[in-house]
C-alpha cells in the first residue's frame, strides 16, 4: 500500500479553492460547458474550474468502469490474462464492439455489452456493497444492475471522482494487490516518456444534458496529479473536448509539458 498523505489534506473544504482563471480561458476557447478537478497526490495543490459544477453529480456513464474492473477481477468473475469475451455475432452500432474482446480492448473500447455481461454475473447487491463500502458516488435504489452507470441511477461528482482515484491510487479500499495491478495496467493510456497516463474516458448518452467525461491520474517524475473533467456533450463533435481540455489544463498548470 502507498503512503498515505496526512490527515488534513482530507479535512480540508472543497469550496475553500477559487476558480482558476486560465483554465476558465480554456474552457472559453472551446465555448465548453463544464467543470475540471485537478489535485497533486504529494501536497494537495489543487486546481478547479467551475468550483459550484465540480461539487454537482452527475450520471458516471464508462467512468465506472475503473471501479467496476477492480471489482470484476477481485470478485473472480474474469481473469484478465486467460479470459475473452466472445463476441456472439450481434452488431453494434461501434465496429470496435464487434469482435472478441480481452478485458483490456473492453476497457479502452468502452465496450457495454461486454461490461453487461461481467455485470449479470456481479448483480446487483454485490454492486451496492461495492459502491457503498467505497463511499464512491451516490445510486438511487432500486436500480437496474447492467445500466445503472448509464442511465443516471449512479451519479458522481468530480470532487468524488479526485477522492476515489486518490483510494484507489494509494490502495486503500479492501481489494488485493494483483487486482489493483491488474487494473493498474488495463488503465494505463499511450503515453510519451516523460509521464504516464492512467484514465477513463465517459459519455452519458441518456441522460440530458449528455455528459462527458475523462478522469485518471498522470504519473510525473516528482509527482502524481488526480484530474475529473466533465463537460456537456451537444454533439458527438464535442467528444474530443474531454482528452484536450484536460491536457490543455494540464499543461498551463505546468504539470506536463
Amino acid at each position: 500500500m502507498k503512503k498515505p498523505l496526512m490527515l488534513l489534506l482530507s479535512l480540508i473544504p472543497w469550496h475553500v479553492w477559487a476558480d482558476d482563471q486560465t483554465i476558465e480561458a480554456i474552457f472559453k476557447k472551446y465555448e465548453a460547458t463544464g467543470t475540471i478537478v485537478i489535485q497533486s497526490y504529494k501536497d494537495g495543490t489543487t486546481y478547479v474550474w467551475n468550483t459550484e459544477r465540480s461539487e454537482k453529480r452527475f450520471a458516471s456513464a464508462s467512468t465506472f468502469k475503473i471501479f467496476n474492473t477492480l471489482i470484476v477481477i477481485d470478485e473472480g468473475v474474469f481473469d484478465p490474462e486467460s479470459t475473452q469475451f466472445i463476441w456472439d455475432g450481434t452488431m453494434h452500432e461501434f465496429p470496435d464492439w464487434n469482435r472478441n474482446m480481452s478485458l483490456a480492448m473492453a476497457y479502452k473500447a468502452s465496450c457495454v455489452w461486454c461490461y453487461q455481461t461481467l455485470a449479470e454475473q456481479i448483480g446487483a447487491a454485490k454492486y451496492l456493497h461495492h459502491i457503498r463500502r467505497a463511499q464512491y458516488g451516490e445510486i438511487a435504489i432500486p436500480f437496474q444492475g447492467t445500466t445503472f452507470w448509464l442511465d443516471g441511477s449512479f451519479k458522481v461528482s468530480a470532487v468524488e471522482q479526485i477522492r476515489f482515484l486518490r483510494k484507489l491510487y494509494q490502495r486503500d479500499l479492501p481489494y488485493s494487490e494483483s487486482s489493483y495491478d491488474a487494473l493498474e495496467s488495463i488503465m494505463q493510456a499511450n503515453s510519451p516518456p516523460a509521464y504516464r497516463f492512467y484514465a477513463k474516458t465517459g459519455w452519458a448518452r441518456r441522460v440530458n444534458p449528455e455528459i462527458g467525461w475523462y478522469v485518471g491520474y498522470v504519473v510525473t517524475s516528482s509527482d502524481v496529479w488526480f484530474f475529473a473533467m466533465n463537460t456537456n456533450i451537444q454533439t458527438p463533435l464535442n467528444l474530443p473536448l474531454r482528452q484536450k481540455i484536460t491536457l490543455e489544463a494540464l499543461q498551463v498548470k505546468g504539470i506536463i509539458p
